[in-house]
């Protein structure tokens, strides 16, 4: 298989493009213009996304790159639109006009994002593919309005579309903007001495966490056996609470720390509890998770650790 993947660089892609290397694919990490580790595209120039469909020649396009941080979202609602929705737009019409030069239409990979369902009534979770969309912030509605794009883009052009909805993703190497790798991070600190304070949003919610490396699985899986026009989740199909997934974590950072509620930490929007139903996706590929979720809490505080200690 020949992959395009946009988005390569950040910390899904990372782990989606050594899975795909492992798989034997031939894979075009795609990156930002100021990206040196990747070949450069700009989601605001459908050329530079021309250029990379070219030296590809892909089977498969993945489609990761977007602002994908919720309280960025919440302070340039418009920027947000602009990568996600706008950036989505370019990227299909560099892919047809690729394909109107004679090469064959990639199928596209779209990562979209459990946000979507906002909050739905308790008689409705856990969540299915039915569902309808209630975003409940921008990065939701711009992922809601890029999948009804896309949707309306493989009925208007024949382009082989795959929606993949995926909930709370967690693992080594992501950013300290997300909770579960900021209290590792904080953990790290204070077990290097720093004062023993862990400073926390919202511990009531609920999410269905589910590991980066179990979810790329699951990317590879949709690209080869997802069915055209089709959205599935990308989920657990278990809801955890915050206050849970701290436990583990002070468990495995082994510290005694004081634990206190930050009010900048607690978005207005919050969704109480998000859990999704990935029978769809199992049924489809066989996929299933593999990676416990203590294992996952372990990793996780291991790779803070030796960002703390470098």
């Amino acid at each position: 298989m020949r992959a395009l993947v946009t988005g390569a660089t950040g910390f899904v892609g990372r782990y989606l493009v050594e899975a795909l290397g492992q798989a034997g694919s031939e894979v075009l990490a795609c990156g930002g213009p100021g990206d040196l580790d990747a070949f450069p595209i700009d989601l605001d120039d459908p050329s530079t996304l021309r250029a990379a469909l070219d030296v590809a020649r892909p089977d498969i396009v993945f489609h990761l790159a977007a602002q994908t941080f919720v309280p960025d979202s919440l302070a340039a609602p418009l920027a947000t639109y602009r990568a996600n929705v706008l950036g989505c737009a370019n990227l299909t019409q560099a892919m047809r006009e690729y394909a109107g030069g004679g090469a064959r239409l990639p199928r596209l990979l779209f990562t979209s994002s459990a946000e979507v369902y906002g909050v739905q009534p308790p008689d409705r979770i856990p969540l299915i593919e039915q569902t309808a969309p209630n975003p409940a912030n921008p990065y939701a509605a711009s992922k809601a309005a890029a999948e009804m794009l896309l949707l309306g883009e493989a009925r208007a052009y024949g382009m082989d579309v795959v929606i993949a909805r995926a909930f709370n993703h967690i693992g080594p190497g992501q950013s300290d903007r997300f909770a579960v790798a900021n209290f590792a991070l904080q953990l790290a600190r204070i077990a290097a001495g720093a004062e023993p304070v862990l400073y926390v949003g919202n511990l009531d919610a609920k999410r269905d966490f589910l590991d980066v490396r179990d979810v790329v699985r699951a990317y590879v899986a949709l690209a080869e056996h997802g069915a055209s026009g089709e959205i599935y989740n990308v989920a657990s199909g278990a809801a955890r609470p915050i206050r849970e997934v701290l436990r583990e974590l002070i468990i495995a950072a082994h510290v005694p720390v004081e634990v206190r509620d930050d009010p900048a930490r607690m978005r207005p929007s919050d969704v109480p509890l998000f859990v999704g139903d990935n029978g769809k996706l199992r049924a489809a590929t066989g996929w299933q998770p593999e990676i416990p979720f203590r294992r996952s809490i372990q990793d996780i505080y291991a790779a803070a650790v030796t960002t703390t200690a470098s």
